[in-house]
């Protein structure tokens, strides 16, 4: 069952051509590369924490300081993309993250590490950018297919886990720094000269015409509930993805005692079903709708994070021949398949969400888009310091996941119980009799 659609015109162009294919294109490569210098800490950051002796809240608070900078700068980013351009935008917030990354191998303390991180972040804030660029190529009818097929470049977190343990391994984690930076430098340059301008900006440019409306008039439809509502939703989907993408290296290793390369691989092998299914979820929410795919996403999540939840333990019962020792511990198979699952659904879930944004804000996706970017950013920022601080409290591993759960369970119910209000509230259908 799918939302009602608003009315409002939209300023897509009607139906994409060569140029919107190229700029889906690079814009899904460009944020690949993005994707894999934004999530690096989750690879160099153990050997950080061996190096400097971090407590499991500092490395939290380390590997989430490049996601606290590319959420907090989505908002600006996304309004700046809508009103300069993605192709403008995009290209110089690449070079600018490179440049952090560069610096980040020079790096020797953790406060250092922390500042260097702030502006590897930004290269998480082309999220925001692409996502407005892109959707103003394409149609209303199809923007969740192209949207869905740009956040496959979440993949990037997957490259990252496959190929940084062998670099790091090989030559140390500064290494690391230098080879991506060269990459998304390499990246803005291709993309500077292999795309051209979105439609609006296009018109704009031979119209003369100024700027729609001021800077302050971007934020209007931050007012509207709804956008909060698809921002929480966000912060799951999108935020615990991230958070896992992190987390998931030192929890491998620190409850099953893999080594760092293996650790890497089979959380690439989390990433990548999580990044690919991505287009398949934009594809679903066009055509079952997207409120529909965040019901499965939200019902089969909380099993998951429930299931995961159980803690290993040891316990007896009394048996009729005496005392009966029970251990009980989910294997590394079953926690690999259940996190698959897990970030299968969490993929369809990202898509369903941004289906959403041009369809109900078409003249604000920048501005509505780095919000519910920013918000779900943030979650994968605060998530993995919430982790490590979880694990210093309790000593247990799988806390983690009890707190996914409960963040999964309020989406569930605030979408609910939203939904059987506008069910409620929506008018009865006029019945119109039958043609002779």
């Amino acid at each position: 069952m799918s939302e009602p659609l608003p009315t409002a015109p939209s300023p897509i162009v009607p139906s994409p051509d060569a140029s919107a294919t190229r700029a889906l294109s690079m814009s899904t490569i460009a944020f690949t590369v993005c994707f894999a210098v934004w999530t690096i800490f989750s690879i160099i950051g153990v050997t950080i924490k061996t190096e400097l002796g971090l407590t499991e809240t500092q490395f939290g608070l380390l590997i989430g300081m490049p996601i606290l900078t590319g959420s907090l700068v989505r908002i600006l980013l996304g309004i700046w993309t809508d009103r300069l351009g993605g192709r403008l935008v995009y290209t110089t917030t690449m070079l600018a993250a490179a440049l952090a990354t560069f610096l980040l191998a020079f790096a020797h303390s953790y406060t250092q590490m922390l500042i260097a991180a702030l502006g590897v972040g930004l290269a998480g804030g082309s999220f925001a950018v692409g996502v407005a660029y892109v959707s103003r190529f394409y149609p209303a009818g199809k923007q969740g297919t192209a949207l869905g097929i740009f956040g496959v470049g979440n993949v990037g977190a997957a490259v990252t886990k496959f190929v940084a343990p062998f670099v790091l391994l090989a030559w140390g984690w500064q290494s690391v720094a230098l080879v991506w930076a060269a990459a998304l430098a390499v990246m803005a340059v291709l993309f500077w000269f292999t795309t051209e301008d979105d439609p609006v900006i296009r018109r704009r440019r031979v119209s003369g015409a100024e700027q729609p409306r001021s800077f302050l008039a971007e934020f209007e439809p931050l007012r509207d509930i709804r956008v909060w509502r698809f921002a929480l939703y966000y912060f799951f989907a999108f935020g615990a993805f991230v958070a896992l993408s992190l987390w998931l290296p030192r929890y491998l290793i620190g409850v099953y005692g893999f080594d760092i390369a293996t650790a890497g691989m089979i959380g690439a092998a989390y990433s990548i079903p999580a990044s690919i299914f991505r287009a398949y979820g934009g594809v679903l929410s066009d055509r079952i709708g997207a409120r529909t795919v965040l019901y499965w996403t939200f019902a089969v999540s909380a099993v998951a994070t429930a299931v995961l939840s159980l803690p290993a333990a040891d316990y007896t019962v009394r048996g009729i021949d005496g005392p009966i020792d029970f251990h009980f511990q989910i294997g590394p198979v079953a926690f690999i398949a259940l996190a698959s699952v897990l970030g299968f659904f969490m993929s369809l879930g990202k898509a369903a969400v941004y289906k959403h944004i041009p369809v109900y804000y078409p003249g604000n996706v920048g501005a509505v888009g780095g919000l519910v970017g920013m918000i779900g950013g943030l979650g994968g920022f605060l998530l993995p310091i919430a982790f490590g601080v979880l694990n210093d409290l309790t000593g247990i591993w799988s806390s983690c996941f009890m707190l996914l759960f409960v963040t999964v369970a309020v989406c569930f119910a605030w979408m609910h119980f939203t939904v059987r209000r506008m069910t409620r509230q929506a008018p009865p259908p006029v019945l119109v009799p039958a043609a002779e």
